[in-house]
């Protein structure tokens, strides 16, 4: 007997907003894995009558969907915003407090300003507004999923430019992740001010032979 997928929904939204009497806003983050480049974050307050087709998980979309959709997002939605923690922000702060910090900023660029936020996982990340946590929010959340396409989609554009910025490295094809041809790179070039030097893998690469 197979179970049945969970639906994209706006109802924690909705039941959310009810509650709080203000609009609610999905917030998902990417690029906490790879060894390089930034974090990055959105909040999407979606317009229940303004949908785009087609939203879901960004891990679940083709990269050519996700750019289809991002326009369509940003045009449709009631407000969107996108948040940065750099390479040297995550060496100073740490992996986690650099995510909580490109949330906040993708929350503040907003242009209205969310009652309550609904954010993909476990961790309440403080944020300028209250915070319901939502396990595989992504796949559960039409606007966090819609964040997760924002964050996903200005991750990699801003990947591709540091690709032409940092020449060798590969930026747009594995956007920063340890690839074997990133690992080999980084033996024939060392690291660039992208590189996330406090992350293990960089650590031991650094290591004196």
């Amino acid at each position: 007997m197979t179970t049945a997928k969970p639906l994209t929904t706006l109802d924690h939204e909705t039941r959310l907003a009810r509650s709080v009497s203000g609009p609610v806003c999905g917030v998902d983050e990417a690029g906490r894995g790879p060894i390089a480049g930034p974090v990055t974050a959105a909040a999407v307050i979606l317009d229940p009558a303004r949908i785009p087709d087609g939203i879901a998980d960004s891990k679940a979309l083709t990269e050519r969907r996700r750019e289809a959709l991002e326009p369509l997002i940003m045009a449709q939605a009631l407000s969107w915003g996108v948040g940065f923690a750099s390479a040297q922000e995550i060496d100073q702060l740490n992996i986690l407090k650099a995510t909580e910090l490109a949330m906040q900023r993708a929350v503040a660029a907003m242009s209205v300003a969310p009652a309550h936020a609904l954010v993909d996982g476990n961790y309440r990340f403080a944020l300028p507004c209250p915070v319901t946590t939502l396990i595989k929010g992504d796949s559960l959340s039409l606007s966090i999923a819609a964040a997760s396409i924002l964050a996903k989609v200005a991750r990699d554009r801003h990947m591709t430019a540091l690709d032409a910025q940092y020449p060798g490295y590969g930026f747009a094809k594995h956007k920063g992740y340890g690839a074997a041809a990133h690992m080999a790179a980084l033996q024939r070039l060392g690291p660039c001010p992208e590189h996330r030097l406090s992350w293990a893998p960089l650590r031991n690469l650094m290591l004196p032979v």
